[in-house]
C-alpha cells in the first residue's frame, strides 16, 4: 500500500511573535509516515535550507514550487519511490502548485500538490482551471490532486455553518450575489474527470464528517469545514482503500488545518 497525505501546515509551521510548531508537524508526519507528502503554505521553505532540514527529519525527499505572490507548496517523496518528473505549474496562482510523477506498481502516478486562493472565489475557478489543464496535459491514468482547495463541499448545505462565520469570513465562500455559496473551484475538478476521494473512505467511523478546519490551534475564519481535499482520477479512485482526516495528539495544535490521508492500493516500482 502507498499512504498518501494532504496538509497546510499554517505558515510554515512557525507564528511570527508565537510558537514554532515545526516539532509538531514533523512528529505528526512521522507517525503517519506517507510515502507522498502535499505540503501547503510553506513560508521561507525556499530559503535558508528549511526544507531539507524538515524533510531530511522525516525521511522524504523534498520537491517544491515556489510562489509570486503567497507561500510555496511542495510534494515530498519517501524511497523507494522514483521519481520520473518534477516541476511546478507554471501559471500565476496565488500561492502554487507542485507536480511530481513518481513509479509506481500500476504505471506512473502524478501527483499535484496546490493551495488555492483564500480571498477570492472567482479566483480559486480560475486557478481550478489551470490545475485541470494540467491533469489533462499529464495524460496519465493514475492522478492524485492534493491540498488546500479552500471551497467547500458541493455535496452538501452549507447555510448553517456559513451563518457562524463573520460577514467579512463568509464572503470569501460565496458569490457576487451575497446568498449563493460558492463551490466552483471543486465542481471544475470534479467536471474534469477527477473523483473526491473522502466518500470511499472505506474503513472510517460511520459518524466521520470529513472536517479539516478548525484544529485546537484555532481559526477565526473557520467554522467546521472541509477545505482540504484528495481527488484522483477514476483509476486511482477504483485503488483508494482508505481515507481519513488525522485527529488527535499533535495534530490538534500542530496547525490550523488537520492532515488528510489515504491508502492506495499501489507499490513503488
Amino acid at each position: 500500500m502507498l499512504r498518501v497525505m494532504t496538509w497546510n501546515i499554517r505558515t510554515g509551521g512557525r507564528d511570527r511573535g508565537g510558537p514554532d510548531r515545526l516539532d509538531l508537524v514533523t512528529g505528526v508526519v512521522a507517525a503517519e509516515r506517507p510515502d507522498l507528502l502535499a505540503l501547503q503554505e510553506l513560508r521561507d521553505f525556499d530559503r535558508g535550507g528549511l526544507l531539507d532540514d524538515v524533510a531530511g527529519r522525516v525521511g522524504m525527499r523534498p520537491h517544491l514550487a515556489r510562489s509570486c505572490f503567497g507561500q510555496p507548496v511542495a510534494v515530498l517523496v519517501r524511497p523507494p519511490l522514483r521519481v520520473r518528473h518534477a516541476a511546478a505549474v507554471r501559471r500565476p496562482f496565488h500561492h502554487a502548485a507542485a507536480r511530481v510523477v513518481v513509479d509506481t506498481s500500476a504505471g506512473p502516478l502524478t501527483v499535484f500538490s496546490t493551495h488555492l486562493s483564500p480571498y477570492s472565489g472567482g479566483r480559486r475557478r480560475m486557478e481550478a482551471d489551470w490545475l485541470a489543464a494540467a491533469v489533462r496535459r499529464s495524460g496519465g491514468e493514475l492522478t492524485l490532486l492534493a491540498g488546500d482547495l479552500n471551497t467547500l463541499d458541493p455535496a452538501v448545505d452549507h447555510t448553517a455553518r456559513l451563518a457562524g462565520l463573520s460577514a467579512h469570513y463568509r464572503r470569501r465562500h460565496l458569490r457576487r450575489d451575497g446568498r449563493t455559496v460558492d463551490t466552483r473551484a471543486v465542481s471544475r475538478l470534479l467536471a474534469a474527470g477527477l473523483v473526491d476521494l473522502w466518500p470511499l473512505r472505506a474503513g472510517a467511523a460511520p459518524d466521520a464528517d470529513g472536517l479539516t478546519v478548525p484544529t485546537r490551534h484555532g481559526g477565526a475564519e473557520f467554522s467546521g469545514m472541509r477545505l482540504d481535499y484528495l481527488l484522483g482520477s477514476a483509476r486511482l479512485a477504483a485503488l483508494t482503500r482508505q481515507v481519513r482526516v488525522v485527529r488527535g495528539g499533535d495534530a490538534d495544535h500542530a496547525s490550523d488545518h488537520y492532515p488528510v490521508v489515504a491508502e492506495l492500493e499501489l507499490e513503488p516500482a
